[in-house]
């Protein structure tokens, strides 16, 4: 059988879609490798904005002094507790809640559905979420952190899209067969729910592990600061550096290069904040772009 030959003008359209692509991830990319070459080159000329492409005076001071920081394992270990317990519920609700939604036997299923959905466009500020927090005793509580990200109408909708797409066909058989609604749920449902419910890990990982606002106003206790709260802090530090070069500080050219300055200290605090959710969204990823377009898009 003889190959199709390609024309002049599939030649052209496969050259400029790769190179558009490969210009694409470059664009992708450069922020992060920015971010990158800029903390571990020289301060000094980093805090210049000479550093776009190759860094320069190699050194990994600030990531030495970042992991000096008191207290920073007890905050690594207070984010990564939010951040698995916090997904797993934000996971588990959404599917329940948005597998119940989809059942015609629900008592008042519609006016529960839209009573939950309507919380979306409703906010009653800061004052009254503070104030509600504090008379659940939510306060220098780890809980917190956990019950408010349970339930997320945004995520509801999602998985009870996904599930209106599956066959119905499934439960009915199931239920011929004397399987209750939550055996449905655990055994035939959630297995078939993966991608969705891996796209929603990755919106809750991504929110738990970013959150700092509820350490800010919530907690005063430090055993319950989170890691990005105590790096928020350490971020605070560079005003105190800027003041410090500004009046003229003596300070030997040897140490201009590994001293921390203000653009050194946000560039540091970001990649390591970045850098857990860089390493785990691969491994999500084969199921984020099905369970978004399944979940959001209803046909």
């Amino acid at each position: 059988m003889k190959k199709k030959k390609t024309s002049l003008g599939d030649w052209i359209l496969n050259i400029f879609l790769g190179l558009f692509f490969t210009l694409f991830t470059l664009i992708c990319i450069y922020p992060f490798y920015y971010l990158i070459i800029n903390t571990i080159s020289a301060n000094d000329i980093s805090a210049n904005g000479q550093i776009m492409f190759l860094p320069k005076g190699i050194h990994f001071q600030n990531y030495i002094d970042v992991f000096k920081i008191p207290d920073l394992a007890s905050a690594a270990l207070v984010s990564l507790g939010r951040t698995v317990l916090g997904t797993i519920g934000a996971v588990l609700g959404a599917a329940y809640l948005g597998f119940m939604f989809t059942q015609q036997k629900m008592w008042a299923r519609k006016f529960w559905y839209r009573f939950t959905i309507i919380t979306m466009y409703f906010n009653a500020g800061l004052i009254p979420w503070y104030i509600t927090m504090r008379n659940l005793h939510l306060t220098n509580n780890f809980l917190a952190y956990i019950l408010p990200a349970i339930v997320q109408p945004f995520n509801i909708i999602l998985v009870k899209t996904y599930m209106e797409s599956i066959s119905p066909a499934l439960q009915e058989a199931a239920e011929i067969d004397g399987a209750s609604v939550m055996k449905v749920f655990m055994k035939i449902m959630l297995p078939l729910a993966k991608p969705i419910m891996a796209t929603i890990a990755i919106f809750a990982a991504v929110g738990q592990w970013n959150s700092f606002q509820d350490t800010l106003i919530l907690m005063t206790k430090p055993a319950l600061y989170t890691l990005q709260f105590l790096l928020y802090q350490y971020i605070n530090q560079a005003s105190s550096l800027a003041a410090m070069i500004k009046n003229g500080t003596v300070i030997s050219t040897s140490s201009l290069a590994t001293m921390q300055t203000p653009t050194s200290i946000r560039m540091t605090v970001s990649v390591v904040v970045i850098l857990p959710i860089l390493l785990v969204y691969p491994f999500f990823q084969k199921y984020f772009v099905k369970g978004i377009m399944i979940g959001s898009v209803k046909g």
